[in-house]
């Protein structure tokens, strides 16, 4: 019997292929090294997978990161390569292994954090922040402020990931804005970094998706659970 794909799987795949012609586009067009868009070719299918709450997305993603970490270096965000190959890396491999002792068809259990639980996370996310502003400027890096935010939160979402609390994907969400705007700023002094805002684009629809996906398996397995 022929596969049947549901109207998410064809807006994703459609948003896949419009988002692929825009970074080899624009990349061509401000004569980008191949090397800086190459992980967001990979990173397109990372989406996709990401939209399902998908456990395979953690290894590929994991994969990806060390390429990641390389382009951030060129773009002078140290916060955001350092990140990359020493927490997102060997974290996402991490998370994969547990999802995968957890797997609830392609996905996972599915937990949720205490209220306590938020606001420590908080409180820590501010102060974190805080030191973080105040010290990259001090190592040279630029648009601290945006790439502290976007990486403490990214610590904070591979944690929250790795032991499949659902409020990831919220985290995600906000990170996913961070993130537009960061590219948005740095669109004057680096113009080259149009495709990886395309492909930041593409990736926020993507957690869109993942945010009332996740819900809807929480919801399910804890009925499940009831019965």
């Amino acid at each position: 019997m022929a596969k049947t794909f549901s109207k998410k799987d064809i807006i994703i795949f459609v948003l896949m292929g419009l988002t692929a012609i825009g970074i080899t586009f624009s990349g061509f067009y401000y004569k980008q090294n191949f090397l800086n868009i190459l992980p967001l070719y990979i990173s397109l299918v990372i989406g996709m997978l990401q939209s399902k709450v998908n456990r395979y997305s953690c290894l590929l993603g994991s994969i990806n990161s060390i390429l990641y970490g390389v382009v951030y270096f060129y773009f002078n965000l140290y916060a955001s390569a350092l990140s990359a190959v020493l927490f997102s890396c060997p974290i996402q491999m991490i998370t994969f292994i547990r999802w995968n002792k957890n797997k609830r068809g392609n996905s996972t259990k599915l937990n949720k954090l205490t209220s306590k639980q938020k606001l420590l996370m908080l409180a820590g996310y501010v102060v974190l922040l805080l030191l973080m502003w105040w010290l990259l400027p001090l190592l040279g890096a630029e648009y601290a402020f945006l790439d502290s935010a976007s990486n403490l939160l990214g610590i904070i979402i591979y944690f929250l990931t790795m032991f499949a609390f659902i409020e990831y994907t919220a985290c995600m969400l906000v990170n996913g804005l961070i993130t537009i705007v960061l590219y948005i700023t740095m669109l004057g002094d680096s113009p080259d970094i149009m495709p990886h805002l395309v492909f930041a684009v593409y990736s926020f629809i993507c957690i869109a998706f993942a945010f009332f996906e996740a819900r809807k398996l929480y919801k399910s397995q804890q009925e499940e659970v009831k019965e």
